[in-house]
C-alpha cells in the first residue's frame, strides 16, 4: 500500500466547498430572521397593502436573493457532506416545505456540516504536524482481517476510513482477502495461506494482525492449527466473541430447520454473487455460538503465544442504548442484552477479553460504540469517540513495542 503523507487535494477542496455551503446556509438563516423581524415591525406601523405597494421591488429582490443563497448553500452541502447521510437529506427535502419545521431541520443540517468541516480540518492539521514522525510505521506491516458476511472489496473498504488514516501516518496495510462466510477452520486455512503469501512476496518476515469480530477466531485458529506463528508479530482482536454469543445459540436451537435452510440459501446465494466460491452460512454462524467458541477457546488457549513471540491483545466496546447503533444492531441490542448483558449490538462484553492486554471502550457521551462503529462501517463522526485516531494510537503502540 502507498504511504500517503499528505491529504489528497480533492479532500481539501471538498471541505472548502462544504464550508462555503454551510456559510451560505448560516447567512440565509440569519438574514431570514433579521428580515422577518423587520417585516413584522414595518407591518405594525403600516398595513400589509401599504407595505406591498411601497416596497414591492425590494420584496421581490430580497426573495430572489434569499432563494439564491439558500439553494446554493443546500446544493453545495448535499453534494459534499459525508456526515449528513441519506436519511437527513431526504428529511430536509420533505420538511423543506413545512413552515417552522424546515428551519429546525436546517439548523440541524448546519450544525452537522459545520462540525464536519471543523473536525476534518483539525484531523488534517494533526496529521501534517506529525507527518515526519510516521507514528504508524511499524517494523512489520499490518494485516487487517474482516469479520463474517463481509469481503475485502476494492471500492468499499470494510474498515471504512481507518486504513487511509493509518497510511497517512506511515502504516503499510494488507487485507485477509478470505471468504465472507465459512467455518473458522476453513477461514483459518485461507488466512494462513494469505499470511505466507505476504511474507514470501514482500520479505517482511512477519505481520501485525488486526482482526474484527469472527476474524479474531479465524486468526487464533490459523496460528494454532496452521502453525503460522513464526510469521506473526502481534494479534489484536476487535470486538471478537471469544466466548461466543448466547443469543446466536438460542436462535439456532429454536429456529425451525426449514427456516434455517431458507435463510442460509438466501445468504449463500447472495454471497456467491459478491465473490465467495463456497459460502456456508450455517457453519459460519454455528462457530459464533457459545458452545462452539468454548471449544475454540480451549483449543487455541492451550497455545503459548508469548513463548512463540506473538504479542496478543483485545478490544471491546458497548452501546448505551438501541439507538446507538444503525440497523440491524438497533434491533438486536436488547435481544443480545437479554442473553449476554452489556453489548455492542452483537457481542456481549464478557466475550471480548483475550490476550495479554484488554481495552474496553465506553463513550462518555450519550451515544455508545457499536460493533459496526469499531470498523467505521457507517463512516460516521461519533461525538466523544474518534475511531480513526483510536486505531492510529493502537498501531503507534505496536510501533513503540518494536513490532
Amino acid at each position: 500500500m502507498n504511504d500517503t503523507r499528505n491529504e489528497k487535494p480533492i479532500t481539501i477542496k471538498r471541505l472548502n466547498i462544504l464550508g462555503l455551503g454551510s456559510a451560505l446556509l448560516i447567512v440565509f438563516l440569519l438574514s431570514l430572521v433579521v428580515l422577518s423581524f423587520g417585516l413584522v415591525m414595518q407591518l405594525s406601523s403600516q398595513g400589509i397593502k401599504e407595505v406591498i405597494t411601497d416596497y414591492w421591488g425590494w420584496i421581490v429582490a430580497i426573495i430572489l436573493i434569499e432563494n439564491i443563497i439558500f439553494w446554493s448553500g443546500i446544493i453545495l452541502v448535499y453534494m459534499t457532506s459525508v456526515q449528513l447521510g441519506v436519511k437527513l437529506r431526504v428529511l430536509g427535502l420533505i420538511c423543506g416545505w413545512m413552515p417552522i419545521i424546515h428551519l429546525i431541520v436546517l439548523t440541524i443540517i448546519i450544525r452537522i456540516t459545520t462540525s464536519e468541516v471543523l473536525f476534518e480540518k483539525s484531523k488534517i492539521k494533526l496529521n501534517r504536524r506529525r507527518a515526519a514522525e510516521q507514528i504508524c510505521k511499524t517494523r512489520y506491516p499490518i494485516l487487517m482481517v474482516h469479520g463474517v458476511f463481509f469481503r475485502d472489496f476494492k471500492y468499499f473498504n470494510y474498515w471504512g476510513r481507518v486504513p487511509a488514516e493509518l497510511e497517512k501516518n506511515g502504516a503499510t496495510i494488507y487485507y485477509g482477502n478470505h471468504e465472507s462466510a465459512a467455518s473458522v477452520t476453513n477461514s483459518a486455512k485461507e488466512l494462513a495461506a494469505r499470511i505466507r503469501e505476504i511474507v514470501e512476496t514482500t520479505g517482511c518476515g512477519k505481520v501485525n494482525i488486526i482482526a474484527h469480530s469472527k476474524g479474531g477466531l479465524d486468526v487464533k485458529t490459523a496460528v494454532v492449527q496452521e502453525g503460522i506463528y513464526p510469521y506473526v508479530a502481534s494479534i489484536t482482536t476487535i470486538n471478537t466473541p471469544h466466548h461466543g454469543c448466547e443469543f446466536a445459540e438460542y436462535l439456532l436451537n429454536k429456529a425451525p430447520a426449514g427456516m434455517k435452510e431458507k435463510v442460509a440459501g438466501m445468504y449463500n446465494g447472495a454471497l456467491k454473487r459478491v465473490g465467495d466460491k463456497n459460502p456456508d452460512f450455517i457453519a459460519a454462524v454455528t462457530d459464533l455460538t457459545a458452545s462452539r467458541c468454548k471449544e475454540i477457546w480451549d483449543y487455541t488457549c492451550r497455545f503459548d503465544y508469548r513463548a512463540a513471540g506473538v504479542y496478543t491483545q483485545s478490544v471491546g466496546s458497548c452501546m448505551k442504548k438501541a439507538t446507538s447503533g444503525a440497523f440491524p444492531l438497533n434491533m438486536s441490542y436488547h435481544l443480545v442484552g437479554h442473553f449476554d448483558g452489556p453489548n455492542d449490538g452483537l457481542v456481549g462484553e464478557p466475550s471480548f477479553r483475550w490476550g495479554e492486554n484488554y481495552t474496553f471502550l465506553q463513550n462518555k457521551k450519550k451515544r455508545g460504540i457499536s460493533h459496526g462503529d469499531m470498523i467505521d462501517l457507517n463512516r460516521q463522526n461519533i461525538p466523544g469517540f474518534d475511531i480513526r485516531e483510536f486505531f492510529v494510537q493502537l498501531v503507534a503502540d505496536l510501533k513503540r513495542r518494536g513490532m
